[in-house]
């Protein structure tokens, strides 16, 4: 299981790719988590998923997350103490048994698109307004807006606090079929049927 069919007959990397499981582009990193949104803060002992707003450079590469924790949150005290943490985004994924795949020597893998970050947070209680308006912006459009919760909205500004996570090393691994032959490829795609991965599978195979 795992990394199926590197037996050098699937297709050859993208030109610019350095191996047939990176990313096609950073946008492509930044697209996951801004699909995903919900990011694991880890540090330590402590890991507290957060929706989280991407930040990028001109070249649409991650540089970047802006969020808020609850202050009650034991993770922030250790983050004040030593700010680099890891955040981690967990896109689509699926299992592929061999039953789905004509080829009798094909072996069960696991699809999957997943993008770390090391980061230094810096936290910032001016800015627990703004997390919570461009959050919800983000999340609601003009659907709803902070206002909406009226007197209560005040205090709980109190009881955040907002941060901004710099990225200072990236790992990502898009693992969705890009070494597969292509009619191995189209019988998977055919048997996903309308999973949320199949989209990321073909735009990494580059269809």
């Amino acid at each position: 299981m795992g990394d199926a069919s590197m037996d050098g007959t699937g297709p050859a990397p993208r030109p610019g790719v350095m191996n047939r499981f990176e990313p096609g582009s950073p946008a492509d990193v930044a697209a996951l988590t801004r699909a995903q949104m919900l990011g694991l803060v880890i540090c330590g002992p402590f890991v507290t998923p957060l929706p989280l707003l991407t930040e990028t450079d001109a070249s649409g590469a991650v540089t970047g997350f802006f969020g808020h924790f609850a202050l009650s949150n034991p993770q922030v005290e250790a983050l004040k103490a030593e700010p680099r943490a890891l955040i981690v985004f967990q896109g689509p994924h699926a299992y592929v048994p061999p039953a789905w795949v004509s080829d009798p020597t094909w072996a069960p893998t696991w699809n999957y698109a997943l993008a770390s970050f090391q980061v230094d947070l810096t936290f910032d209680a001016s800015e627990n307004e703004r997390s919570i308006v461009e959050l919800s912006r983000a999340l609601e459009g003009d659907r709803w807006t902070p206002a909406e919760m009226g007197a209560r909205f005040a205090p709980m500004l109190t009881r955040i606090l907002a941060f901004r996570a710099r990225v200072v090393a990236t790992e990502a691994k898009f693992k969705l079929g890009q070494d597969e032959k292509p009619g191995t490829f189209a019988e998977v795609i055919q048997a996903l049927g309308d999973d949320p991965i199949v989209p990321l599978m073909r735009t990494q195979r580059g269809e």
